[in-house]
């Protein structure tokens, strides 16, 4: 896409933040609205954006990006929909696409404006515009649900407004499909670290640990607001999840209470096969 664009931003975190710098450092006017007034200052003494969004200006935009929690986009959106027009996109960036885009398609078709569902997979355990980053989702996945997944007018014009971002891949899904993915790739992780870290020992750890402390706490340092937010919304399938994994160390668990080295060694060789399998898919994948 060779003209700039005008791009609206709502909500001015990390992944609001960063993704208004990725288009106000490729050279495309960016306009955001905040109800922390202290993130747009901030973000205009930055040029990450250029001026505030409103009710006025908000059909210029080209695209308009959701990067607030889920029910607070839904009712942001419900305001503004008279306001829009049949030239405007608008993409969430919420962690749940299920209800989002069920209420905002709806919304979509009765103003005649385009939704699309998204989830940029990239992220850091800090929160806030004064961590958000310009590079942030260069070479990430991006994840996308339009209303009709066959729409290749849609599909490629979301293509081309994303362009300037930088992601690596955009994967077209359902809302189904990506809630339940999505519970296993990311919620689960965050529920597992978030427990894992309230050992004792985790307050004593100092001295004894390494990379795979570090890799497997960084996430229980997360923004409990949002989060329960999410899982609520995700339950079901976070909860099926979250089962299986208590299934699985049970096993664990009762191969050691029992002396059982032969068992607890072959539950070990299944877990090592299966991150092989999915490693081996991964390669063959790029």
């Amino acid at each position: 896409m060779s003209n700039p664009l005008k791009v609206g931003v709502v909500g001015l975190g990390l992944i609001g933040g960063s993704m208004a710098r990725a288009y106000s450092s490729a050279g495309h006017a960016v306009l955001a609205h905040d109800i922390n007034n202290s993130a747009l200052e901030a973000a205009l003494a930055e040029n990450a954006i250029c001026g505030r969004l409103t009710a006025e200006n908000v059909a210029e935009c080209d695209v308009i990006f959701l990067g607030i929690y889920p029910r607070a986009a839904m009712a942001w959106l419900r305001v503004t929909a008279p306001h829009l027009t049949e030239h405007s996109v608008v993409i969430d960036l919420c962690g749940t696409k299920r209800g989002i885009c069920e209420t905002c398609f709806g919304m979509a078709r009765e103003y005649g404006f385009t939704f699309v569902g998204g989830h940029p997979m990239a992220g850091t355990q800090y929160s806030g515009f004064e961590n958000s980053k310009n590079g942030l989702f260069k070479g990430a996945p991006m994840v996308i649900v339009p209303a009709n997944p066959d729409d290749e007018k849609v599909l490629t014009r979301v293509r081309e407004l994303l362009a300037p971002v930088g992601f690596g891949s955009i994967t077209v899904s359902t809302a189904e499909m990506h809630d339940r993915i999505i519970a296993f790739t990311s919620q689960l992780a965050h529920v597992v670290s978030n427990a894992y870290v309230k050992s004792p020992n985790a307050q004593v750890h100092k001295g004894f640990s390494a990379g795979s402390y570090r890799d497997l706490t960084r996430v229980a340092w997360l923004n409990e607001h949002m989060w329960t937010e999410l899982f609520m919304e995700n339950s079901d399938y976070l909860t099926e999840e979250i089962d299986g994994i208590i299934k699985a160390l049970t096993a664990y668990r009762d191969a050691m209470a029992a002396g059982d080295a032969g068992r607890l060694q072959e539950l070990l060789r299944e877990g090592r096969i299966s991150k092989e399998k999915v490693d081996r898919g991964s390669e063959e994948d790029q």
